[in-house]
């Protein structure tokens, strides 16, 4: 029954297609080139569409009379009125080459290009149009298609096996209502999905809801930005006309070539400074970019945009590929912003004649500021901007949550997964390529071999079934056990290390997580068992873990305990890997560590990143431990290992007799002035954006427990960072604390700096010292620790545009350290970073006291790639 359902289904929609009536053609230029991605645009019914690659197009219509513009950037705009009958009216279009007209704008100085008196207007008005409306609606067709062009040679035939083939079209389209609302928020329905490959959802917000009024899009700066002049020239390259309106054609020169600006033409409406369409192109982390808008009026004096062509290629590790994104808006409807429905006429001050009457008070309130601009007839563009930045602040004092910047909310229809070929070929508004037909009917029969290969409830295949086999423990690998039941085993083989203490030693861990029926709780067990050869010691610990999520509150318990070793430094200033590969090839073993049994309880509360407050208690027994092994791939004399006892200049002896020790550790970390993005109902935090504060506070408690330590530590800091320019950064981290009281003690309470003796360099770029070693200035008096890092967009290799194209970036970095008895300790540091998209090398030199000491390289993770630490 539910098959001849189907069928039925599957007919209705043929019969409909053969019923179906509209225009379809192509368009192209007078010499018979194919036009791409061509403008269609239904005035009467405000609707968009586009011409596929091929110049090829086809639009539904119902029966009647329709006007219809065809656009192309370059060409001269059609406008055509067409009778629609019964049947398909093939209509072909031939679009001329755009002949602009040069002395079409009057201007006051000879020696002042007329693109800078347009571009200042258009630029005081952009915030104008950003609020002209209070809400609007579309329909949003977009369409997505990718395709591989070169991988390295080794890969060609597993990626073959995969499904991935070179040259051939992999496409994503959707069908979206997407409702704006002032100031920023964004609801989208999504009615439709297809893709061909894997079923994952697109949304066409990152690409449609980009504004080129607002000062950046994603992260390049708009030619409209308020600091545009700083970043760009421009140039008049002629105006034409299109019915009653004036369109000026202005040449996007950016002022240094590189990432992040823009360079091509915008087109920009005279007297009403709107933009008209669009085609720029930019460089965004070595990615070439490049963008195409056509706008037009969707409501009275309100242009909008009704396609966007998005190109993006690149290539990056032997990989190279193009994806290529079009969408079309269509069926607009938008609510005006009364206040602003005035005309105004703006004066260009610079050279225009400003009338000596036209004197404006400064408003008092948002009702005077709306009085003032329906009263005025005529403003100079400085007026007009603080008149419309000052409205926009006042409007923005009405909302009810002003911390919360932006609104995104997504709903996908039921039905969103499941409309069949039929009812895209009924809908869709650009016709697809061959190219992209034969991806849908390859990727569309490998899903009919995929679904007949699925079999009992678990229709998803996502259980794995039978029993645990030997080689898990060995190579590791993830088991639901039930829908909210997860067992992981993490890989034993690359968790076999060697250091002289143990020899090697083997560990073996695990995670199991249970989630509850709200998914904002979840119960957490991870066990860890270790082995060492060479000291024939057997060590196990495990954390067991309870956490909650109740709108942004967060609440996290854990109990850990066990028998395990621990580095003097509990955060790990070198992973067991790194000295592992160390201690086998040079005979270097930097990692020092003690035994610890211990039992600790902690908890951790957080409110949506603004503030988080921990505390833990920990117990222990600390024992030393001391070398067992002296093996090493390094044969020669004039290296041996050093003594499992970190070096240090206060404490002459870092060894220990066996000793308790009880611990209480709190932590305050805050964000003042913290602001939000919603997603979907819940808050997320804009971390970049605000400083960190820091209080810690750390407790020896004496005569508890058997405890011997007796100390209590105070420290202060912040994190923070300031974007500069177009790509510029500084990042700085500052630590200064005192020990309080330092009675009783032993070398793992004092306080420990982040080290490194490696060539790899630290995650935290501005965080962690790249040639201080380990434990020498560890102390338990009073110190001062300081990391700042900047980046530049333009600096010594980058002068040169084709390394800025490439993603290249350049930074420096200083770092300072000083304790009551250490010198004054420096570190001065330049970088090459995004190396192929991924690494970063830096040459480093420091200094005590002033005195040179050493200079060494270090090689680490593109900075691109952040490294959360909480």
């Amino acid at each position: 029954m539910k098959s001849l359902f189907s069928t039925l289904l599957v007919l209705l929609f043929f019969i409909s297609g053969l019923y179906a009536q509209g225009i379809r053609g192509t368009v192209k230029t007078a010499d018979g080139e194919p036009l791409p991605y061509a403008s269609i645009y239904v005035m009467e019914l405000k609707n968009g569409s586009s011409t596929n690659i091929n110049g090829s197009y086809e639009i539904k219509l119902s029966p009647g009379t329709y006007n219809i513009r065809i656009q192309y950037l370059g060409y001269q705009m059609q406008q055509h009125q067409l009778e629609i009958g019964e049947d398909w009216l093939e209509q072909n279009f031939v679009l001329k080459e755009q002949v602009e007209v040069l002395n079409t704008v009057e201007i006051k100085r000879k020696e002042e290009d007329p693109a800078l008196t347009i571009m200042r207007k258009a630029i005081s008005k952009r915030k104008y149009h950003l609020l002209q409306y209070d809400s609007y609606q579309t329909k949003v067709y977009i369409k997505g298609t990718g395709q591989v062009t070169s991988v390295p040679f080794f890969l060609k035939k597993k990626l073959k096996e995969e499904g991935v083939l070179l040259d051939e079209a992999y496409t994503m389209e959707s069908v979206s209502i997407v409702k704006f609302q002032q100031p920023d928020k964004i609801e989208e329905r999504v009615i439709s999905i297809r893709s061909s490959g894997e079923n994952n959802g697109a949304s066409p917000s990152p690409y449609i809801n980009q504004s080129f009024y607002n000062d950046r899009i994603a992260t390049a700066i708009s030619p409209l930005s308020g600091a545009a002049f700083a970043y760009y020239k421009f140039r008049f390259e002629g105006s034409f006309r299109e019915g009653d309106l004036e369109i000026n054609k202005i040449r996007v020169i950016p002022r240094s070539k590189g990432e992040q600006v823009f360079d091509g033409y915008i087109y920009i409406i005279d007297d009403l400074w709107a933009i008209h369409s669009l085609d720029l192109t930019t460089s965004i982390q070595g990615f070439k970019v490049r963008a195409k808008q056509n706008y037009a009026e969707v409501a009275p004096k309100v242009w909008m945009p009704v396609t966007h062509q998005y190109k993006i290629s690149g290539k990056a590790l032997g990989f190279a590929g193009e994806v290529h994104y079009i969408a079309s808006c269509s069926e607009y409807q938008v609510q005006l912003n009364q206040d602003l429905l005035a005309e105004t006429e703006i004066i260009d001050e610079k050279i225009e004649e400003v009338p000596e009457d036209l004197e404006i008070s400064k408003p008092s309130d948002k009702d005077d500021i709306v009085e003032t601009l329906a009263s005025e007839e005529q403003m100079t563009k400085k007026q007009f901007r603080k008149m419309i930045n000052q409205y926009e602040k006042e409007a923005l004092k009405e909302q009810k949550n002003p911390e919360v910047v932006s609104e995104r909310k997504q709903e996908i229809d039921s039905l969103a997964y499941k409309r069949d070929a039929a009812y895209w070929a009924e809908i869709r508004p650009v016709p697809l390529t061959k190219k992209e037909i034969e991806g849908y009917r390859r990727d569309d029969s490998l899903a009919m071999v995929q679904q007949a290969r699925l079999t009992g409830k678990d229709s998803a295949n996502v259980i794995k079934k039978g029993r645990l086999r030997p080689q898990v423990i060995l190579f590791g690998g993830k088991y639901e056990l039930s829908p909210r039941t997860t067992l992981a085993i993490d890989p034993t083989i690359a968790q076999t290390y060697y250091n002289t203490v143990e020899g090697f030693n083997v560990n073996v861990s695990a995670k199991l997580i249970h989630r509850f029926d709200s998914l904002r709780k979840r119960i957490e067990f991870n066990p860890t068992l270790r082995y060492g050869f060479s000291s024939e010691n057997f060590y196990g610990k495990g954390r067991l873990s309870y956490a909650t999520n109740n709108e942004g509150k967060r609440n996290n318990f854990h109990l850990e305990g066990g028998s395990f070793v621990s580095q003097f430094n509990d955060e790990e200033p070198i992973h067991p890997l790194i000295n592992t590969l160390y201690s086998l090839a040079l005979r270097q073993n930097f990692m020092k560590v003690y035994e610890k049994n211990y039992a600790r309880l902690g908890y951790q509360y957080s409110h949506l990143r603004e503030f988080v407050v921990s505390a833990s208690l920990e117990w222990a027994q600390r024992n030393e431990l001391f070398d067992q092994s002296n093996y090493s791939f390094y044969k020669g004399d004039s290296r041996s290992y050093s003594y499992n006892r970190p070096q240090n200049i206060e404490l002459q002896n870092t060894g220990f007799p066996e000793h308790e020790a009880l611990i209480f550790n709190a932590e305050l970390r805050y964000r003042p002035g913290l602001t939000y993005r919603m997603y979907n109902g819940k808050k997320y935090a804009n971390l970049h954006k605000a400083p960190e504060l820091i209080l810690n506070y750390r407790k020896g408690i004496s005569n508890v427990l058997g405890s011997d330590v007796d100390y209590d530590q105070l420290e202060l800091g912040i994190n923070h960072g300031y974007e500069f320019g177009v790509s510029g950064r500084l990042e700085f981290e500052l630590r200064g604390g005192t020990f309080l009281n330092n009675r009783r003690m032993h070398f793992m309470d004092y306080e420990h700096f982040d080290g490194n003796r490696t060539i790899l360099s630290t995650l935290r770029p501005a965080g962690g010292y790249r040639l201080l070693d380990y434990y020498d200035y560890s102390t338990n008096g009073s110190y001062f620790a300081g990391h700042t890092h900047y980046q530049f967009r333009k600096f010594l290799l980058t002068q040169l545009p084709m390394l800025r194209m490439s993603g290249l970036k350049e930074n420096i970095f200083v770092n300072y350290l000083k304790t009551g008895s250490s010198p004054h300790y420096y570190e001065l540091g330049y970088s090459i970073d995004n190396i192929l998209r991924i690494f970063r090398v830096e040459a480093a030199a420091s200094f005590r006291n002033g005195d040179f000491v050493e200079v060494a390289p270090r090689i680490g993770i593109a900075t691109i790639f952040k490294i959360n630490t909480d």
